[in-house]
């Protein structure tokens, strides 16, 4: 985990960040000296809802302070308790009393305590408060966990929401306590990571010392606070969501059989820790609820996010709610949570009535991708032609550790690879689907697989330079495909490309070695030499500054000491298109 930070002083992080809520929601303020962010005096008369802990959960707690959700939320510093005074504070001076106030805390010794002491001082101050204790963790079993009991972690943040709802509808303290608790008795949640996370102003976690996670290890059931869970993996994402929901759902564990999950509706929240990219995060929410049609569960309702974090974790947690009867009619489990809220932390964009909707229908019309191609009488022997194509790709594969060592020091290092791909794509192409003899419709049939295999810039180029080849080909047909009709089509198709980027030679580029290809292949109608003339001014790109592409922006001097990868890529093909080794150029 990098113990790199743009803010290192732990204060001063927390009470930015803190402002920042103002900030963004225009509706909350600060209590700076307290650490509390609470809403701003206005709204209508409720059962005000205040939670808290220490700093590094964000978007928890402070985020979701707004109307709909928190009334307030009082922060520690990073991952330590706020005072009992804070609390107090905020329960005697920040929010509404007058309908009562229900305290949310998760079941972490320094924050029980101090919250609790708060509580009873305001009760004896006279005030009605009520405290539901959040303890959904099944990481550590019960012979662990002990006395202590359960750890409160991401599932909280679905009681927060459902008693924020059922407050903001008017409901009594009573019953937004009572819902509060039945919130809480039927979740269960547990979580993993890959790493520990480092907090600003500590000294770098030494990755010997004891404890540590290995490179290849995964701990099983961690804490939000680095604690450990019930112990340690070696294994894929698909066990480990196997054992996650394990932990979860065997009735046969009785360490861990804190809940029944048996009910026909069932909410999954699938918490991102901090470090975990959304691309990464989605993998792991489509495996979470494919397993859960293993155990017969199929969630009404799909949160996938960052709600609960450990700083910068690298890691999620899984949480299942068993949605129960709230007896508060027009109040259900489901409506609650689907309520409009205004905090900025929370998000859930898909509306009540797109879930209940339950849209399976596609469109699977397949009449606009067919792509046949009517036959040209541009002829060309269909023998020869995949002879020498195959043994231009297959050099292209052979330089792409070349290429991807190139990219690696002037660009983003994925050239080598994206050639690599359509050039094996193409090759798979001419073993399953012989050359007809018809230049245009061989040619034609290439374009959706170079298409279908290559992304990025690269592969939008060659697919412009491919289709526009393909139509300057028809053009020039019928007849015998010869060096100069090549020569003329290709020329056509390069203009054809200059519409759509303004690369041109000298800017280095991939353009550096399709240009003078095509031009000497025009006057000498020899491709030897046209290959030759690639070879050259790709290795003339070397030193050139460049003057477009991702190049651009990595910066540095790297360009002086390698060619343009994709110039070098596209060289190398002419060459084995040519029968030619690297070293005959």
């Amino acid at each position: 985990m990098s113990a790199k930070h743009f803010i290192n002083d732990p204060a001063v992080l927390v009470d930015t960040a803190l402002q920042s809520l103002t900030l963004t929601n225009p509706s909350v303020a600060l209590d700076a000296a307290n650490k509390i962010v609470y809403q701003r005096p206005g709204h209508p008369s409720q059962v005000s809802i205040i939670s808290g802990g220490g700093s590094g959960h964000e978007p928890s707690f402070g985020a979701f302070v707004g109307t709909g959700l928190l009334s307030a939320a009082v922060a520690g510093t990073i991952f330590a308790s706020p005072s009992a005074e804070q609390v107090r504070r905020a329960i005697m001076s920040r929010v509404d009393t007058e309908r009562g106030v229900l305290v949310t805390v998760m079941n972490y010794t320094g924050d029980v305590l101090n919250f609790g002491m708060a509580v009873e001082k305001a009760k004896a101050a006279g005030v009605k408060v009520e405290m539901v204790i959040v303890g959904d963790d099944v990481g550590v079993g019960r012979e662990k966990g002990g006395k202590v009991g359960r750890r409160g972690i991401a599932g909280t943040v679905l009681v927060h929401k459902i008693a924020g709802a059922l407050a903001a509808q008017g409901a009594s303290l009573e019953q937004v306590n009572q819902v509060a608790k039945l919130v809480a008795d039927n979740l269960v949640s547990v979580g993993a990571s890959l790493e520990h996370v480092h907090v600003p102003g500590r000294a770098p976690i030494d990755p010997e010392a004891e404890g540590s996670l290995g490179t290849d290890e995964i701990e099983i059931g961690m804490g939000i606070h680095n604690e450990p869970g019930s112990g340690r993996a070696k294994i894929e994402l698909p066990e480990l969501v196997k054992t996650m929901l394990s932990q979860l759902l065997d009735r046969n564990d009785k360490d861990r059989a804190f809940l029944s999950v048996d009910s026909n509706e069932v909410v999954l929240l699938v918490n991102n820790l901090g470090g975990v990219s959304v691309l990464e995060l989605g993998g792991i929410t489509t495996e979470v609820v494919r397993q859960l049609g293993d155990w017969n569960i199929r969630p009404v309702r799909i949160l996938s996010g960052t709600y609960m974090t450990s700083l910068n974790g690298l890691g999620f947690s899984i949480s299942l709610l068993n949605v129960v009867d709230t007896a508060i009619k027009g109040s259900t489990m489901i409506q609650l949570l689907d309520y409009p809220c205004e905090a900025t932390g929370w998000s859930a964009p898909i509306s009540p009535d797109t879930w209940e909707a339950k849209n399976t229908a596609t469109r699977e019309d397949t009449a606009a991708f067919d792509q046949s191609v009517k036959p040209s009488g541009l002829r060309a022997d269909g023998t020869a032609f995949v002879e020498t194509l195959t043994s231009g790709l297959e050099a292209l594969v052979l330089v792409e550790p070349e290429v991807t060592r190139f990219d690696t020091i002037v660009g983003d290092g994925d050239c080598g690879i994206g050639l690599k791909r359509g050039a094996e794509a193409v090759l798979k192409h001419l073993r399953e689907a012989p050359a007809t003899g018809d230049v245009v419709v061989d040619v034609a049939k290439i374009v959706p697989v170079i298409e279908n295999s290559m992304d990025g810039t690269s592969g939008a180029l060659f697919a412009i330079f491919l289709n526009a080849l393909v139509h300057s080909l028809r053009a020039l047909s019928p007849g015998d495909a010869t060096p100069q009709l090549w020569s003329n089509a290709l020329k056509q198709s390069c203009e054809a490309l200059s519409r759509y980027t303004p690369a041109k030679p000298g800017d280095r580029t991939i353009v550096d070695a399709l240009y003078p290809f095509v031009d000497a292949l025009g006057e000498s109608g020899d491709i030897k030499k046209a290959a030759v003339a690639a070879k050259r001014a790709a290795e003339g790109t070397r030193g050139m500054r460049p003057s477009l592409g991702r190049a651009v922006y990595v910066g540095g001097s790297g360009f002086e000491s390698v060619p343009d990868p994709g110039a070098f890529g596209l060289a190398s093909f002419f060459l084995g298109l040519a029968g030619l080794k690297p070293n005959e150029a």
